[in-house]
């Protein structure tokens, strides 16, 4: 079962964008950016009105993730990446990913606040950051 719904091609595209964007943190940070793109198709909140699947938000402009923006996307997923992808799309979450909305790699610290929203925790290079339970309900559910 499936927080989202979800085809084999959706599958690929989200371990593509989880190794582009945390291939160097290990499985745990893979799952995390996975986590952060699930929440993006939930919430249906801020900056994420209108996503309302996997290829919605994976290559959402503006807004979206740096990987695709970039321009270092372009890697194929591997099982390894799949099976997490699969992870995070049946609803495993990991802290501080949690119900985490964004996610960036500062040059130093971690701020408290980023554009409002809540930092909830650094995993390595990445600092997530959580929104309202009022401003996001779907994303808590």
């Amino acid at each position: 079962m499936s927080v989202i719904k979800y085809t084999s091609k959706d599958v690929d595209l989200l371990a593509r964008l989880m190794r582009a964007e945390a291939e160097g943190e290990g499985q745990e940070g893979m799952l995390m950016v996975g986590n952060v793109g699930v929440n993006r198709v939930l919430s249906d909140c801020l900056d994420f009105k209108n996503i309302r699947n996997v290829n919605d938000m994976v290559f959402q402009s503006p807004g979206g993730f740096e990987a695709t923006q970039k321009g270092y996307f372009y890697q194929r997923a591997r099982e390894q990446e799949k099976k997490l992808a699969k992870r995070a799309l049946a609803g495993e979450r990991i802290h501080p990913a949690t119900y985490a909305l964004w996610f960036f790699r500062p040059t130093g610290e971690c701020p408290s606040t980023w554009y409002n929203q809540v930092n909830s925790g650094r995993y390595k290079n990445h600092c997530f950051f959580i929104p309202t339970e009022q401003d996001c309900p779907n994303v808590y559910r």
